[in-house]
């Protein structure tokens, strides 16, 4: 099974139109993850490794420029294309200046909304890891710059998929990530077709990098028959 070329969140409380993109994005080979209110769009835009996101401002629970402004806040490089109905001059000029990357008014040509997906990917390349910093014990992870620093003033540089390998655990804060979704996620590669030990020879890396110790890791916690889990930061 080939690899999605992208992941695209839909964020859109109508199901007849985000089950209408869900399968137009599926036929274009985009991988897809849906939510349908405003909580559920901003966990999963700031949880799950998405490339883009397609984010409806009328939204149960909130509205999209609250999901938009909290997502330039924590990922301020992820592509947002806002879909709306709000076709008013004042609505598309606020949804700019928050840092929307495109807006697109309904009712909406699906072959338009998919070539201005394609754009700002264009612009934004998957995968590219967000600006921020991370506690750890005994220092912090800069996961822009690629390495750790420490207390003691020592400083470790991190390998891109290192970084990348830190990143997607710390957005996954509350659960156990699988080697398969990991091989898939970030490596893009087909699980069955590669050797889950990948996974560990990195984890095993990047341990020692973050000087967590093999014994009693605190930063990267191994969970038995799950996967790995992002653990304490003190």
């Amino acid at each position: 099974m080939s690899q999605p070329r992208a992941t695209v969140l839909v964020v859109e409380d109508d199901p007849a139109i985000r089950m209408g993109l869900v399968d137009a994005l599926g036929f274009e080979g985009y991988g897809v993850i849906q939510a349908d209110t405003a909580p559920s769009g901003r966990d999963a835009a700031l949880r799950d490794q998405c490339d883009c996101v397609l984010l409806d401002l009328m939204l149960p629970g909130g509205d999209g420029f609250s999901v938009l402004s909290e997502v330039r806040r924590l990922k301020p490089k992820l592509p947002v294309i806002i879909l709306t109905a709000k076709g008013r001059e004042a609505d598309r000029v606020r949804g700019l200046r928050l840092g929307a990357d495109d807006y697109v008014v309904k009712p909406f040509s699906v072959r338009e909304l998919l070539a201005r997906v394609e754009a700002v990917l264009r612009r934004a390349p998957p995968g590219e890891t967000e600006d921020m910093r991370v506690t750890i014990v005994g220092g912090y992870a800069d996961l822009a710059r690629r390495e750790v620093v420490f207390d003691d003033g020592a400083r470790v540089e991190l390998a891109e998929r290192e970084a990348s390998l830190l990143a997607y655990l710390v957005q996954n804060p509350e659960r156990a990530v699988g080697r398969d979704e990991l091989l898939e996620k970030l490596w893009k590669v087909n699980p069955e077709r590669t050797q889950t030990r990948t996974v560990d020879m990195h984890v095993a890396r990047l341990r020692d990098k973050l000087r967590d110790g093999p014994g009693t890791p605190r930063v990267i916690l191994t969970v038995r028959g799950k996967g790995y889990k992002f653990g304490a930061t003190e």
